[in-house]
Formats: C-alpha cells, structure tokens, sequence
C-alpha cells in the first residue's frame, strides 16, 4: 500500500549496524527510503552507506546530519536505535558504567533528535525513539541504569511530541521485549534466565529484529500521520500482565 511506502524520503539510523538498528535499516531501504546509518561500526549491506558517527559526541552527529542533508537534500526520518546495556545488581554498579549507560541511550537520543530538529521541521518529519519494555516495567534482572535510560526515552518521546507537533513533527518510540542480539546475548544463552523470560511472554513467542523493525517503519509512513506521543510495545504480550 502506498501509505506504507517511503519513496523519496531521506532516513538516518542509529546504531544501525547491528540488531535491531540494522534490521531497520534494511527495511526502510525496502519500504523506498534513503537511508544513512550512524554507527562507530560499518554495515556492509546497505544500498547507500553509513556514517562513523559518535552519537555521545555533539560535533560528530551534527557533522553526520549536515553531510546526510548535504548529500540526499533533507532529512525527513530519525529512528534513535544506539544503545547501552550494563547488566548487574545496583549495588555493583558504578558510577561510570551508570553514566556510560546513560549517555548513549537517553542522552544521545536528545542531542540526536535536536540537531535534526532544524531539517526534519522542513519536512514535517519522524521520529521514531527505540524505549523498551524496561522503561515501562521493573523488569525481570537487575538493570537499573537501562531501565532508567529507557524510561527516560519513553517521557522524552512524549515531551517532544508535544514541543514539536506545530512544527510538524511526529515523535514516537517502540517498546521492544527481549529480542536476540548482541545486547542480550548473557539471556539467551542462558537456559534459566530465557526460561524466565518465556514465564513473562504470554504469546509464546519472542520479537525478532525485524518484528521490531516492521514497527518502526509504521510509525515511520504516513499510514501513522495521525500518531505522535506513542510507545507502542512489541512485546508479545509482555506488558499486559
């Protein structure tokens, strides 16, 4: 359906060399867009190309964005994918791993989305913020830092919804449950934690990269024009405990 498709647009990516950020990609590229990846890492698979982007580093995302703008002419999709996990007891946490945690996830999110405030209000643009289901639960392992990046992700999508509607700006985020990549490879490869996570999955099943992906590009098309301030999970049925 054309509602659905994305010709003509322009999208950059975030963490989008691996897991779910390069499953996005590689949809978005399907569904007609131009897409530009942001990573330190390089995908070798895309039809247009990546960037080597520090999304902690304000020089170095602007720097991106203007060479994304440059070459494709605008920006009309921001999906917020980059990430960082530290997996242990609050108590064990230190203060550098809290705050490494904290400022790729939540705070890269921001800077990330208001320096690419200016091109997408040009376009009446999207973005689409990747929160977790850690960011609307307590969780099921000890994870304070992501829990609270994430959380941080979910009102920070509804905050900039708000903001930014008159400029045309739609912000959304997905709410993903476990979903096998690198960033929790510790629970699926542990038979008792995975069994644990399967206690807490209604439908029996878990999201891959590309259920999550499929989302993004919805929130991405004009199938969802009418929908901003959303976190919509993609949980199989995680959240409705």
């Amino acid at each position: 359906m054309e509602l659905f498709r994305l010709e003509h647009k322009t999208a950059v990516v975030t963490g989008g060399a691996k897991g779910i950020g390069a499953a996005t990609a590689r949809m978005l590229e399907d569904a007609g867009a131009r897409v530009a990846v942001f990573d330190i890492d390089s995908p070798d698979d895309l039809a247009f190309g990546s960037i080597a982007v520090d999304v902690t580093n304000e020089r170095s995302v602007k720097d991106g964005l203007s060479r994304v703008a440059e070459q494709f002419g605008g920006i009309d999709i921001l999906v917020n994918n980059a990430g960082r996990v530290a997996r242990k007891p609050a108590t064990e946490l230190t203060r550098d791993e809290w705050q490494a945690v904290l400022d790729v996830t939540l705070t890269a999110t921001f800077m990330c989305s208001r320096l690419a405030h200016p091109y997408l209000k040009k376009r009446a643009g999207a973005i689409v913020n990747v929160a977790s289901i850690m960011g609307l639960s307590g969780g099921l392992f000890p994870n304070a830092s992501y829990q609270a990046a994430k959380g941080g992700v979910v009102n920070l999508t509804r905050a900039l919804a708000l903001e930014w509607a008159a400029d045309g700006i739609r912000v959304n985020a997905v709410a993903p449950s476990y979903v096998n990549t690198e960033m929790t490879r510790a629970i699926f490869s542990d038979p008792e934690k995975l069994n644990t996570v399967m206690q807490h999955t209604p439908l029996g099943r878990l999201p891959s990269a590309e259920d999550v992906a499929a989302a993004i590009v919805y929130l991405c098309s004009d199938a969802a024009r009418c929908v901003t301030g959303t976190v919509l999970p993609i949980d199989s049925g995680y959240l409705a405990r």
